[in-house]
C-alpha cells in the first residue's frame, strides 16, 4: 500500500506552472545552472564511460608511436609510406537517452520545500545535459495514468532547455501513474535501444512485466524519488489524509507513537518490495530523497555499472 499524502491543490498546479513568462524563464535559467554546477569533469567522464555508443568508427591513420598496439597497424598504408601507420577510430556514439518522468499528483507533495517532481525536473535538467555534452540525443516522455507530453530525442542546449520548460509547465490531466502504458509508448515511438531513466515515486500498480520486456531492449535505470514525511509521520494529532492519485481518504492518529511506528514498518516494506522487483527485472535503482543531495547518488551508479562492465 503506498503511503496516502495530502491532495494537490489547483494552487499547488498553477504555483509550479509558472504563468509569467519571466518567471518561467527565471526558473528554467536556475535549473540549468545548478545542474550544470554539478555536472564537473569526474561527473561526465562516468558518464560518458558507462553509456557507450553502438561502436568504432574509422576515422583515418596516423604514425606508429611508441606504445601503440601493434594490432592497429594498417599493413597497407605502412608499405606504401615505407614507415608504420595505425589505423585511428573514433567512437560512434549515436546513444538516446530517455526521460521517462512521472508526473502523477502524488508527484507535488514535498515537505522539505521541493516536491518530488521539482527533484525529478533537477534531475532530469542533470542527465540532460550530461547526454548532450557526450553528444547524445535526448527525449523526453512525461506521464501520469496516460501520456502528458511527448518530445522526440534531439540534440542541443535549447532542447535541453525545452525538457526543462515542459517539465515545469506540464498540468497532468491525470491523478495516477501507469508506468506499463508509459513503457508500451515508448517501445512504439523507440524501436532501437537506448538509455532508459525511469523518475518516479513508483506509488504504481503491477509493473514489472513491463519493466522485464523494456529491459530486454533498453538499457534502464529506475530513480525512486521519494519524501522522508511518507516514511516518518509527524506527531500532530488526528489528521485526515488523503491519497493524492486515488482520492482515498482516511484520520490517523499521529500523535499516537505505535501508529507511526506501524506506519514506517509498512513504508519500509513497500519500499524495499518496489526494490526486490526492480531488481528482478535487471534493472538499477537508486533512491533519491527530497531533501538530500543526488550528484553523488548518480556518481555512484555509474562507478557500480562501471566496475561491472
Amino acid at each position: 500500500m503506498s503511503p496516502v499524502i495530502r491532495p494537490p491543490s489547483e494552487e499547488t498546479f498553477s504555483g509550479r506552472n509558472a504563468s509569467a513568462p519571466l518567471e518561467l524563464v527565471d526558473r528554467v535559467r536556475r535549473i540549468e545552472i545548478r545542474a550544470r554546477r554539478m555536472l564537473d569533469s569526474a561527473f561526465l567522464g562516468e558518464y560518458h564511460s558507462v553509456f557507450k555508443g553502438r561502436g568504432m568508427e574509422f576515422a583515418g591513420v596516423r604514425e606508429y608511436d611508441q606504445g601503440d598496439d601493434f594490432r592497429a597497424i594498417d599493413w597497407s598504408v605502412t608499405a606504401r609510406m615505407n614507415a608504420p601507420f595505425v589505423r585511428r577510430y573514433d567512437e560512434e556514439r549515436e546513444l538516446t537517452v530517455f526521460l521517462l518522468v512521472d508526473v502523477s499528483a502524488s508527484g507535488v507533495f514535498g515537505s522539505s520545500g521541493r516536491s518530488k517532481l521539482d527533484v525529478a525536473t533537477e534531475i532530469a535538467a542533470l542527465l540532460a545535459l550530461s547526454a548532450i555534452r557526450s553528444n547524445d540525443k535526448v527525449g523526453l516522455l512525461a506521464f501520469s495514468d496516460r501520456i502528458e507530453k511527448y518530445l522526440p530525442p534531439r540534440q542541443g542546449r535549447q532542447h535541453v532547455l525545452r525538457v526543462i520548460r515542459e517539465l515545469i509547465l506540464v498540468r497532468p490531466e491525470g491523478r495516477g501513474t501507469d508506468i506499463g502504458a508509459a513503457l508500451t509508448f515508448l517501445a512504439q515511438v523507440q524501436r532501437r535501444r537506448a538509455v532508459v531513466f525511469l523518475l518516479s515515486d513508483f506509488c504504481a500498480g503491477e509493473f514489472t512485466a513491463a519493466l522485464r520486456v523494456s529491459g530486454r531492449r533498453h538499457d534502464m535505470v529506475a530513480l525512486a524519488v521519494t519524501d522522508p514525511a511518507e516514511l516518518d509521520l509527524p506527531a500532530g494529532g488526528l489528521v485526515r489524509m488523503e491519497d493524492a492519485e486515488t482520492g482515498r481518504e482516511v484520520v490517523i492518529d499521529t500523535g499516537d507513537d505505535g501508529v507511526r511506528k506501524v506506519y514506517r514498518r509498512i513504508a519500509l516494506e513497500a519500499q524495499a518490495a518496489r526494490n526486490r522487483d526492480l531488481r528482478s527485472v535487471n534493472v538499477d535503482v537508486v533512491e533519491v530523497q527530497t531533501h538530500e543531495p543526488y550528484a553523488h547518488l548518480l556518481y555512484q551508479l555509474f562507478r557500480r555499472r562501471a566496475r561491472r562492465s
